[in-house]
């Protein structure tokens, strides 16, 4: 039998270590609440120039160094988790309707759209989106549906529990996510200081997404002291100072009472930010 050379040997032992060391490396910075440093989630993956929620643009949050992609999840009508945000399917495919109305065979036919191009790419599944993920980043499920079960099956057979946080405002959906699978990290959003109390103690989460509206040191403190990390979004005029290169005045607003992840629509300028004030290892 032919031998693999043991140069070829090692670089392929070396691959799947350093991917696992990678997401290591961000799991112990999500866990610590204390860090100086600001963690970035990319919304639905880097859609500039891929579709949202696909495989490409999640492929390009993992070549940026993004720790966190956020991704958009519903259940075909035959049980099948796939990623889409909008509850019609017809802004980002070229077809109509909810995805939750209709099978997984006709809707792997459609093609996603991006920036008004039809593409070729497909509406993906969870299991290949967390399989794309597995051992590079982390993902933030934002949960677009209450067919909770069939979303954890997929995580548990990708075997991705390590990187996954579920994302909802209703905590209902969170407790029966909780009680499926009680390990489980959740993020909570809080529309108050009672209500971010409130989801400390239902669930001792590893992060709360907080609303500008009540953005206070009172209320970070308070995630802070529960092993919390704090959620704020860059999303729309922020992202728009960051995206014309007034990225300082934009990030100083968002973290000035301690939010420690940001959430954007501008994943490669906000790092180059963050990295050159040495806010982002």
């Amino acid at each position: 039998m032919r031998r693999l050379p043991l140069v070829l040997i090692c670089i392929l032992s070396y691959l799947p270590v350093t991917a696992q060391n990678r997401v290591d490396k961000i799991r112990k910075e999500f866990f610590n609440t204390s860090s100086d440093n600001i963690m970035v989630a990319s919304h639905r993956a880097v859609h500039h120039h891929y579709p949202e929620n696909s495989i490409p643009a999640v492929r390009e949050a993992i070549r940026l160094g993004v720790d966190i992609v956020e991704i958009d999840v519903k259940v075909s009508k035959d049980g099948v988790p796939m990623l889409m945000h909008d509850g019609k399917i017809d802004r980002t495919t070229n077809g109509k309707g909810d995805l939750e109305t209709q099978n997984y065979e006709d809707l792997r036919k459609l093609r996603l759209v991006a920036n008004g191009r039809l593409t070729d790419e497909k509406i993906p599944t969870l299991e290949e989106v967390l399989l794309v993920a597995k051992g590079n980043i982390l993902v933030d499920l934002d949960l677009k549906t209450s067919n909770i079960d069939k979303v954890i099956e997929v995580v548990r057979k990708t075997k991705t529990k390590d990187i996954v946080f579920y994302f909802d405002s209703d905590y209902t959906i969170l407790s029966k996510v909780d009680s499926i699978e009680s390990s489980s990290m959740l993020m909570p959003r809080a529309y108050t200081l009672a209500m971010a109390d409130s989801a400390l103690k239902l669930y001792s989460p590893r992060v709360i997404h907080i609303d500008t509206e009540f953005y206070t040191t009172q209320l970070t403190s308070m995630i802070k002291k529960g092993r919390a990390r704090v959620w704020i979004n860059a999303l729309g005029k922020p992202d728009q100072e960051i995206k014309q290169g007034n990225a300082k005045q934009a990030v100083t607003e968002l973290i000035q009472n301690g939010a420690n992840i940001i959430q954007t629509d501008e994943p490669e300028k906000l790092l180059k930010y963050l990295r050159s004030v040495h806010l982002h290892p």
